[in-house]
């Protein structure tokens, strides 16, 4: 896929609407989530690595907000057929429209089942690996717990959960001074300090993070017996539940 740059805020704009995934940011999308998400290629990366360590026989291997599917690629290059099947979910219509080109450019359109549906609503088949990548972040803070617990519930003992978030901080100065490491990075992509307030304006109320704390207790609340973070860079980290 050729990968447009992401201008969706570069002009000064009246009226800010609230961030949604939709046609604009999909033709952007690749562009925005790099020059946005510190150490996103390498969590990517790792999912790949993760699956292929946890993926069991007889279960689905879960892609839970998968955008477009780039967890989802790297673990089909890395666990085989046979180790569970693999399930994109995006609630996203025009991701998952993209989502499908990008899986048939790469022969795979046969290996995944790709489903557009709501992840907080749905129910769980048998599952060794799920992967919520930078998704729950999205979803209503009143569905988050039963969620997770729904995750847990149908997660094989020794499998896995990858959450990756953006996270706060309690202590307001420490809150600060990871969102304001956060914005060097992104001025540092290129980014206007016009793109970056306009694209904060937008998602603020889209986006609500929470605290290490906070996810870790659900997670453990849920079942999962152990909980480790296994990536962080300012104010965003990636954690992996065993249950």
């Amino acid at each position: 896929m050729t990968e447009q740059r992401d201008d969706i805020y570069a002009q000064q704009r009246e009226r800010i609407e609230r961030f949604s995934f939709d046609e604009r940011v999909v033709r952007v999308f690749p562009d925005m989530i790099k020059r946005s998400v510190p150490g996103y290629a390498t969590t990517i990366d790792m999912i790949g690595v993760l699956a292929a360590r946890y993926a069991q026989p007889d279960t689905c291997v879960y892609d839970l907000g998968c955008s477009l599917g780039a967890a989802t690629l790297a673990m089909a290059a890395l666990t085989p057929p046979d180790k569970g099947s693999l399930v994109a979910v995006d609630n996203s219509p025009a991701m998952i429209e993209k989502a499908r080109d990008l899986l048939r450019d790469q022969g795979l359109q046969d290996r995944v089942l790709l489903r557009q549906a709501d992840v907080a609503e749905m129910a769980f088949e048998p599952t060794s690996v799920a992967v919520l990548n930078f998704t729950l972040q999205f979803i209503p803070l009143e569905q988050r717990d039963a969620l997770i617990q729904r995750l847990a519930d149908a997660t094989r003992e020794g499998g896995i959960l990858v959450l990756s978030e953006k996270i706060r901080f309690e202590d307001a100065a420490e809150n600060a001074l990871q969102s304001e490491w956060h914005h060097a990075f992104k001025r540092n992509n290129g980014y206007s300090d016009l793109e970056i307030s306009q694209k904060r304006s937008a998602i603020e109320e889209v986006l609500l993070p929470e605290t290490l704390a906070v996810h870790e207790e659900r997670l453990r609340r849920a079942g999962y017996r152990e909980v480790r973070v296994w990536f962080r860079c300012f104010n965003f980290m990636s954690l992996v539940a065993v249950r």
